[in-house]
């Protein structure tokens, strides 16, 4: 079953665990800071953040204050902030942090599994959220064994998904393919969900000594392209990411 869990649930600040000061690639078309969230209600065996997933309690926290001043002091360097995970979704203190972050003058990007869509509602009807990437983990069908859950409500994924594509806010789709877990006619089931979307991205899996489970393999960037292109024609932008 899938846990709600969260790292502030004390209401004491948000459970930092890490902070990459300058990005280039997470926030499109912004220079922009990450900052890493503990915790996460999925176990997603290919997942490169597996500290934060399964202890987020070892790992060191930045406070709240500290990452503030940062942000502070490069207003006229960084555009904008990416939030990640773990799920940023399950810390309670998030809508209090980004209103922090707004002050300051950034534009904000969301990464999140979907899994709390009435938080995900939240926070776009306060307007925090310029970006969002929801992570699509596989077909429905194939959807628990591929996050790492032995249930699991897919409305939930639906709500989310329908919510961010009417939003009005910018947006992207993304899938890490791989090889053992996806199949053509998965891609093609995510393809039918998402009909309509503004961007779907296909990533390449890469292994690590990070990962939750070892053993999983990327399919080909020409063998992911040719996946992208079977969908062209339901999704305005579809695009391979990571492989090069």
């Amino acid at each position: 079953m899938v846990k709600r869990e969260t790292g502030s649930a004390d209401g004491r600040g948000m459970q930092i665990c890490g902070l990459n000061k300058t990005t280039l690639l997470d926030y499109p078309e912004n220079v922009a800071a990450t900052i890493f969230t503990g915790a996460c209600n999925f176990r997603c065996p290919f997942c490169h953040n597996s500290d934060l997933v399964l202890n987020p309690g070892s790992v060191p926290k930045l406070p709240e204050e500290e990452v503030l001043a940062f942000l502070e002091r490069r207003r006229r360097i960084l555009a904008g902030v990416c939030v990640t995970g773990g799920e940023p979704t399950l810390q309670q203190d998030l809508p209090v942090f980004l209103r922090k972050v707004k002050l300051l003058g950034y534009k904000v990007k969301l990464d999140t599994n979907g899994y709390m869509p009435e938080r995900l509602a939240e926070l776009m009807q306060e307007g925090l959220l310029d970006y969002i990437a929801m992570d699509i983990k596989n077909s429905r069908e194939k959807y628990a064994l591929t996050a790492g859950v032995e249930e699991l409500d897919v409305g939930k994924l639906e709500r989310s998904v329908i919510l961010i594509k009417n939003s009005g806010i910018k947006y992207e789709f993304r899938t890490t393919v791989v090889r053992e877990l996806h199949e053509q006619k998965d891609i093609l089931a995510i393809g039918q969900w998402l009909d309509g979307s503004r961007a779907y991205y296909l990533q390449g899996y890469r292994d690590n000594e990070n990962v939750l489970q070892r053993g999983f393999s990327s399919y080909t960037k020409a063998e992911l392209q040719n996946f992208a292109d079977s969908l062209k024609d339901r999704i305005d932008k579809v695009e391979v990411r990571g492989m090069d």
